[in-house]
Parts: structure tokens; C-alpha cells; sequence
């Protein structure tokens, strides 16, 4: 693969966040890698003209704290407040979580990256390097200015408010399911396909709250949702089937629960949001929306659950939190 132009338009800093990029060894991968040490293992890499590295956390991404991914998210946003493009390495397990946590603090113009990998750098066919690669040409290049927080991962560029790990071994393990890709990065060149709005930024100073994830199923009796409740959480994202639809009687539970706290919906399937008017049964979309809860358009659950923190530690009225949300649902 060919590394990107050493004129390139932006300098870049590389940040280490672990993961399996940054492990090694043959009987059991383990972290082996700071940032240093993975552009090291990079051919060329390192001459490559205004490139830094930091290392901000070396961790498998199972282990990273709220505190931990806010410290690396704030770390790419101040140095993306210098004009550099970020390239941030970070396990698969969590990485979809922080870069949406990154894109909800970001309010500059570089492009602040997210990569990682699937194969340990001992692997064969280890694929840190070239995502790592492709993740630079990302940040340095001028196209992606204004853009926001991006995914690149197997040659594709995807949006952190739409990226997902939807394959657990799969070298393309990301993927963007209510939009697809904005673009791919071919021999070291990005081209981009389409773009998406940014939000207005927040600056939690700490995620300090507690929000929960409770899903549903079919024939729930709302004993999951009851015993959620019974912990006091200070906010609650919940499943919903089909198009925002669950039982009256959960219905009525969420949102007698949405009077006192916020209740964000997600609809279980993955290119799924909540409807409008197309259905007028008790259950409904209709009585979702009629209700206190708030829609979370087209965020993926771990998504809404770390926006939901961000908008409360910001000190987010319920009102305001449902506009922060209606961004997103279109």
C-alpha cells in the first residue's frame, strides 16, 4: 500500500488508546504496543512529515473506563483545536462507543480518525498497519475537514454517529447500516462519497451518571424494565420492537418512568426509527411519541446510552435533551 504524500496538506498526531492494534504474540495476544511502537511497525511511516504520537491509554477496549474514553475523546479534541488531524488507535470491542463520544465533544474542523484491528500485529495478514495507514491519510487530507469524527476501517470511511461493529472477525468488521459508507481509501488516497451534519458540540466535565440499557422482546412483562427502574438510574435508553412499538402496559411503565427521568427509545432493528402515524394501536409509535420518551432516531443503543450520559453530566434539562436528539431523528 502506498503511504500517503510526505507533502501532505495536515500534520497528524496518532493517539494510542490500546486494543488489539497495539497487541502481540502467538499463544495469546497481549498489549505489546504503545504509539510509538505501531508507527515504528509501519514501513515508512515514521518519516512521514508533521506526524506525532502520543499514547493516552493502553488498554483492551473491554477494560476502559467513562473516565478513560473521556480522556482520550478530550485529548483528540484539543489537539484537533490546533488545526491536526487526529488518528486515534483503539480496540473494536467499546470503539464505536468512544468515537460517538468524540463526535458529541468535537468542535473543531480537522477530522479527528478511529481505527483499530482484528488480527494482533503477530498475526498473518495482521491488518493494523494498513488501517492504520489509511487512517492517516484520512486525518491529513483536506477533504475531510469539517466532517467530524470518522471510522476507518478495511479500506471504508464511516461516520461515527452510524458506525457499528457488526462482525466479530470479519477485516471490514465495521459497518454503517442506516447509511453505508461515506467513502473508501484506495492505495492511500480517500475519496468521499457523501457527508454528514454536525451536531453542537457539549463539554461534560465528567460522566458521572448512570444510564442504562434494557432491551425487550416479545411477551415482555416488564419485570427487566421494573428492576432497572428499582436502581434509580439518572436516564434510560430502551428497546422497542418493530418501528417504536412495545405491550400497552410497558408502553405505560416507560412512560410513567419518562415523567421523572429520560427515557430514549431505539428500535431493535438495525437500519430501524421510531414512525410517526403509520400505526394506531395501543403500543404504538404513536403513544411513544405522545409520551415523554424521545426517539433516538437512528443511533445504535451504545450510541444513544453515550450521548444520553454526555447530554446529563452537561447538566441537560429533559427538554433539552430531547432537541440534542431530534438531530438525529430524521
Amino acid at each position: 500500500m502506498a503511504l500517503p504524500s510526505p507533502a501532505v496538506p495536515r500534520r497528524v498526531r496518532i493517539l494510542g488508546a490500546g486494543g488489539t492494534i497495539a497487541m502481540s504474540g502467538d499463544a495469546g495476544a497481549t498489549m505489546q504496543l504503545d504509539a510509538d511502537g505501531l508507527v515504528a511497525a509501519v514501513r515508512g511511516l515514521s518519516e512521514l512529515e508533521g506526524l506525532e504520537t502520543e499514547t493516552v491509554v493502553n488498554l483492551p477496549s473491554a477494560h476502559l473506563t467513562l473516565d478513560d474514553q473521556l480522556r482520550v475523546c478530550r485529548a483528540a479534541r484539543d489537539v484537533a483545536r490546533r488545526g491536526v488531524g487526529v488518528v486515534v488507535t483503539h480496540g473494536t470491542d467499546a470503539l464505536e462507543e468512544t468515537a460517538l463520544l468524540c463526535d458529541v465533544l468535537h468542535d473543531a474542523d480537522a477530522p479527528i480518525v478511529f481505527t483499530g484491528a482484528i488480527r494482533p500485529a503477530s498475526a498473518p495478514g495482521a491488518d493494523g498497519p494498513a488501517n492504520l495507514l489509511d487512517a492517516v491519510s484520512v486525518a491529513a487530507c483536506t477533504e475531510a475537514t469539517g466532517m467530524g469524527v470518522l471510522v476507518v476501517f478495511g479500506g471504508e470511511i464511516h461516520h461515527a454517529r452510524c458506525a457499528r461493529k457488526t462482525d466479530t472477525t470479519s477485516l471490514t468488521a465495521f459497518s454503517s447500516p442506516q447509511t453505508g459508507p461515506m467513502g473508501r481509501v484506495t492505495e492511500g488516497h480517500p475519496a468521499f462519497w457523501s457527508r454528514m451534519p454536525r451536531n453542537p458540540p457539549l463539554d461534560p466535565p465528567a460522566l458521572d451518571r448512570r444510564v442504562l440499557i434494557v432491551p425487550t422482546a416479545a411477551g415482555d412483562d416488564g419485570a427487566l424494565a421494573r428492576a432497572a427502574l428499582a436502581t434509580e438510574p439518572d436516564g434510560v435508553v430502551i428497546g422497542t420492537l418493530g418501528a417504536g412499538h412495545l405491550h400497552p402496559d410497558l408502553m405505560e411503565l416507560w412512560a410513567q418512568a419518562a415523567e421523572r427521568i429520560p427515557v430514549v427509545a431505539y428500535c431493535r432493528p438495525e437500519r430501524g426509527v421510531v414512525l410517526y402515524r403509520t400505526y394506531g394501536y395501543a403500543g404504538s409509535e404513536r403513544d411513544l411519541r405522545s409520551s415523554g420518551m424521545i426517539p433516538a432516531g437512528f443511533l445504535s443503543p451504545q450510541a444513544a446510552r453515550m450521548k444520553l450520559l454526555a447530554c446529563l453530566a452537561s447538566g441537560l434539562s429533559t427538554a433539552e435533551v430531547r432537541w440534542a436528539f431530534r438531530q438525529d431523528d430524521g
